[in-house]
């Protein structure tokens, strides 16, 4: 991955940082905000590399030295990266990060710290990096990443530089996608699911979004033409493949994406239908779902995902939306 790379997906983000490089003017820290996906620790990557590169071609890392080819396997010695601790980033882990800035770079005077989803550090971590923000020591670079900026402290936001990134576009992910030698129909489904391409690749592995697809397709058959069946596919396909909360989230993100399709079938905009193979079911569907049941099925399937979020048993959410479904 490099800076051409990434032009590609977030310019403005990459103009913005490598003027910065250009004219040798970095900030000393950056917080990079955007939705899940989008790229912030890419970039974070390959800034690192341009920041300790001593190859580069202008602003771009050779990507052959060992600087380069450490901080690909993450296990450079004067780059810290920080992750939340269960659902937090405690001041603890910032403690430990003073310490190990106060001593001297060990092979170079650079140091690179990159807070990865900064949203969770806690108010003693927060107040604790402000210091490092404010006093850098030596060649520092500070690197933030968060995908709720509203939840970064005030004093931190007026002490970085915010770099925005804008999500990938879903007509890209799918090209890269397909370049990656993942199939058009998974494709598609992957994009309506997450911007970010090693995320959307990982999803893809095993073949688990074609058989994800397949159980969305299978339990919509069910509740349309043989509703008596839909318990029994709940318990016995749906149950034993969505095993834990995240495959349960996915499953009913490409269950309401079903009824998008079916929503947009209805109004004739086959060009963004993401069930692309699934047409002819789409446009039964269509003739049989008017556009009020087709609203209340995706509030049901809405509701379903945020009592997920608030730890309600699976097994009972799915049945309780499978009744939701099926009312006339």
């Amino acid at each position: 991955m490099n800076w051409d790379n990434l032009s590609l997906t977030q310019p403005t983000v990459v103009k913005m940082i490598t003027n910065s490089l250009k004219k040798d003017r970095l900030a000393h820290a950056y917080l990079f905000e955007g939705g899940r996906g989008s790229g912030k620790r890419e970039v974070a990557k390959v800034l690192t590399k341009s920041f300790f590169c001593e190859n580069k071609s202008e602003v771009h890392p050779c990507l052959e030295c060992a600087d380069c080819k450490r901080i690909d396997s993450g296990n450079h010695p004067d780059v810290h990266v920080i992750q939340a601790e269960g659902n937090s980033i405690k001041v603890e882990q910032i403690r430990y990060l003073k310490k190990e800035f106060s001593f001297r770079g060990v092979e170079s005077k650079k140091k690179v710290y990159i807070v990865e989803e900064a949203e969770k550090m806690t108010t003693g971590a927060a107040n604790s990096i402000l210091k490092f923000l404010e006093e850098p020591e030596g060649e520092a670079l500070a690197i933030l990443m968060t995908t709720q900026y509203h939840r970064i402290i005030k004093t931190i936001i007026s002490r970085a530089q915010i770099i925005s990134f804008a999500p990938l576009a879903p007509k890209q992910l799918i090209d890269k996608l397909m370049e990656e030698g993942i199939v058009e129909t998974d494709a598609y489904a992957v994009s309506q699911i997450t911007f970010d391409l090693e995320e959307a690749i990982q999803i893809c592995q095993d073949n688990w979004i074609a058989q994800a697809r397949n159980k969305v397709i299978q339990l919509v058959d069910e509740i349309s033409l043989r509703p008596k069946y839909a318990f029994i596919t709940i318990q016995e396909a749906w149950m034993p493949f969505f095993k834990d909360k995240q495959d349960m989230q996915l499953g009913l993100d490409l269950l309401m994406i079903w009824y998008r399709d079916v929503l947009r079938t209805q109004v004739n905009h086959d060009d963004q239908i993401v069930y692309i193979d699934q047409k002819l079911k789409l446009q039964d569907q269509a003739l049989m779902l008017s556009q009020r049941k087709l609203g209340s099925n995706l509030q049901a399937v809405m509701n379903a995902k945020r009592r997920l979020d608030a730890n309600t048993a699976p097994q009972l959410l799915m049945e309780q939306l499978l009744l939701r479904l099926q009312e006339g």
